[in-house]
């Protein structure tokens, strides 16, 4: 399974558990798009990965950790983030976010119910972890 497939179908599972209808399938789902992975020599044990993620209008994440630094540059739209103990935010193009390996992503929405988001994120994380880990 590729990495891509295996960041949406976490999304999805996600996202399933928490609206008590599943959407129809015409519906357009949140997109990740990987850029790019690369081992990094200088900290053995790490690797850097870059990618999109694209929410559709009224689109969002599920409760949800990386175990990674993440940081998060909006290119498109209008988003809504927060982690565990934080107030959520929301961020416009050329906004940015992070989160640490030990915070729990609680929010993480479109804040537009018509408009798509877009946004570039970049993770710092221990090789071969998964990207994202549900949280329950």
């Amino acid at each position: 399974m590729t990495f891509s497939r295996a960041f949406a179908m976490l999304l999805l599972l996600g996202a399933g558990t928490v609206g008590a209808q599943q959407a129809p399938p015409s519906t357009p789902v949140t997109q990740v798009t990987p850029l790019m992975t690369r081992a990094l020599a200088d900290y053995p044990g790490k690797e850097a990965v870059v990618l999109t993620v694209e929410y559709p209008p009224g689109g969002s994440d599920p409760v949800h950790r990386h175990n990674a630094h993440a940081f998060v540059y909006v290119l498109q739209g209008s988003i809504v983030m927060g982690v565990r103990g934080g107030k959520p935010v929301t961020l416009t193009p050329g906004q940015t976010f992070y989160e640490g390996p030990d915070d729990v992503h609680t929010v993480g929405r479109n804040a537009s119910l018509t408009e798509p988001a877009k946004f570039l994120v970049f993770l710092l994380k221990s090789r071969g972890e998964p990207v994202l880990t549900p949280v329950h």
